[in-house]
């Protein structure tokens, strides 16, 4: 079973178009996410000006973030990633 120690940081994110992610954690996994499905909706309205987007950063709690008020969490992405929920990764 996962613990709260076991859960990847996200320690490198890179901008691509078509809104996508191309990120790096400190366990080794490495790849891109499409978020283009979020575009215009809700607090993403901030990347209808696609200069935003490129923005992006790694935020002081790990998230991955455009703004103090815009980001989504890394874990989803890694779980993107690997192609597992939370319960296949955590063993559950």
């Amino acid at each position: 079973m996962t613990t709260i120690t076991d859960i990847p940081e996200a320690i490198k994110v890179q901008p691509l178009d078509g809104f996508k992610l191309y990120l790096e954690f400190n366990d080794g996994v490495n790849g891109t996410v499409d978020l283009s499905h979020l575009k215009g909706k809700g607090v993403f309205e901030l990347w209808n000006q696609s200069d935003n987007f490129f923005k992006v950063h790694i935020d002081d709690c790990g998230g991955i973030a455009w703004s103090d008020k815009v980001d989504i969490d890394a874990l989803n992405c890694y779980l993107k990633i690997i192609n597992k929920t939370f319960e296949e990764y955590a063993g559950y």
